[in-house]
């Protein structure tokens, strides 16, 4: 194979996130419960077919059930739904509303995303008993569908989820605040639904699928309580930083004065759980098409799986440590792929970016450090002739160290095509960036403690700006690596 190119990574990024976009798992999915005879999917025997919903992929998955409805000649006028969605994705469909509730690069609650999360309680509460909800949900529904407990201001839960963020808590420990300062999450907009069925579909962007994570579980039991919540806000010390008014809702609820978020499946007049969750797409399925491109572009696959997880920069570094082992073991082309979902801990004032840009700025510095190292090796002799040899062994160090970045690539990007509050999905370490670094004279190290991975590669052209994907699993890296050019086979 001639040398790595970016557009390698691209493909195989790309053909990861094909696999999970919503027009085609979705319809696919229904076929299929179709086929199998499944009575839940038997859309004749409701009354009206009611579809809310909030995520990322919710536009794309609001056209496809349109469309996979039409397929099941369910007449359309028996439709009615209203999906909050990013204002970048809204498109005229027949007959589910698709609310354009925040602006691409705003990931949190708007005054506009409480309007339609309003609405959306509203239809599920006029629900006939004969009516089936279609629940739709995908990464990014918590700040899409913001409905804060009375007594508190969107304002003021906007303040709380800014604080978790800062502190680096992770999704779990965020989404066991938020649904106990929300009238819809935590399985309470199931708890309104008083019709025949509702069938909840997710594309998951949380590590190992839990219902009651993935955009803070709408419809499914929540097993965490007041006293989680609470103790979430202790162990990163916020209880002093949040409105008194969060703290007065949550000690109230640790009191018994207002009703914790349902620990079970609300259940039908015939005894059966009136919700039923399905995963249609997640990050699973990205790493297999990946693997699958890869294969197909003449790369051996090695697959570290959707559960990476850790902070940030120590995850970068560890996984820039294993390249350059293998690099020196493999005998071909090899691609390394890995999901989930990192996490960054930032400083009150900080530069721009998001996790997967800062993954890439953190593997650049440290492989960079590793082949300085290499580098250093070069003849010396050199070092016991004065200054002008220093000097001359530094621009041979820094030759050596380009040359060893030769055969190693990494993109890092977010399946959304959103990363942070930016434009961007990810950025590209390889060969190109160090070179383009080193010509401007970027400090990696300074942008680095900044956390503003964002401008470092803005400025050497080494973002990676796809658009919005319209679907969200998570991460998904993609490492390539060749053996160095005297370790290939004959």
């Amino acid at each position: 194979m001639s040398a790595l190119t970016r557009a390698h990574a691209e493909t195989i990024w790309r053909a990861g996130v094909q696999a999970v976009q919503p027009q085609f798992c979705l319809p696919r999915f229904i076929s299929q419960h179709i086929e199998r005879g499944d009575p839940r999917f038997d859309f004749s025997r409701y009354a009206r077919i009611l579809v809310v919903g909030a995520g990322k992929a919710g536009a794309a998955m609001s056209a496809a059930l349109e469309q996979a409805l039409a397929d099941a000649g369910v007449d359309s006028s028996r439709i009615q739904g209203w999906v909050n969605v990013p204002s970048e994705t809204v498109r005229p469909l027949k007959r589910i509303h698709l609310h354009p509730a925040r602006p691409m690069g705003v990931n949190e609650p708007t005054p506009e995303a409480m309007f339609g999360a309003q609405r959306i309680l509203e239809i599920v509460q006029a629900a006939g008993p004969d009516d089936l909800l279609i629940c739709l949900i995908s990464g990014g529904g918590s700040a899409l569908l913001p409905l804060p407990a009375e007594g508190i201001s969107l304002a003021e839960k906007q303040q709380v989820v800014r604080l978790l963020h800062r502190c680096g808590a992770t999704i779990r420990e965020m989404n066991a605040v938020r649904k106990h300062l929300s009238r819809v999450k935590g399985g309470r907009l199931a708890e309104r639904f008083a019709g025949r069925l509702c069938l909840t579909l997710i594309i998951s962007d949380v590590i190992g699928d839990p219902l009651d994570v993935i955009a803070s579980g709408p419809t499914a039991p929540d097993p965490t309580t007041y006293a989680d919540a609470w103790a979430v806000l202790e162990k990163y010390h916020l209880l002093a930083e949040v409105p008194g008014s969060v703290r007065d809702h949550l000690q109230r609820g640790l009191r018994g004065e207002v009703p914790e978020t349902p620990k079970q499946l609300p259940l039908g007049p015939d005894g059966q759980p009136r919700v039923a969750h399905f995963i249609l797409a997640s990050n699973r399925q990205a790493l297999e098409a990946a693997a699958q491109s890869a294969a197909s572009l003449g790369f051996e696959v090695l697959s570290l799986g959707p559960y990476i997880e850790g902070e940030t920069r120590q995850v970068a570094e560890e996984l820039a440590q294993q390249a350059d082992c293998w690099r020196h073991t493999i005998a071909r082309p090899t691609a390394v792929l890995s999901g989930g979902e990192t996490t960054v801990t930032l400083p009150p004032n900080h530069g721009k970016g998001g996790r997967n840009q800062e993954f890439a700025l953190a593997f650049l510095h440290r492989f960079s450090a590793i082949a300085q190292e290499h580098g250093s090796s070069a003849p010396r002799d050199q070092q016991e002739r004065g200054a002008s040899a220093t000097r001359d062994r530094q621009k041979c160090e820094a030759a050596d160290a380009g040359d060893y970045w030769e055969g190693i690539l990494l993109l890092a990007a977010g399946t959304d095509g959103e990363d942070g509050p930016t434009d961007a999905a990810g950025a590209f370490a390889d060969a190109e960036a160090l070179k383009q670094a080193q010509t401007q004279g970027l400090d990696m190290t300074d942008f680095l403690a900044r956390h503003d991975a964002y401008t470092f590669f803005d400025r050497i052209g080494a973002l990676f700006r796809p658009g919005l994907t319209e679907t969200n699993v998570m991460d998904l890296r993609v490492l390539l690596l060749q053996p160095p050019v005297q370790e290939q086979p004959a």
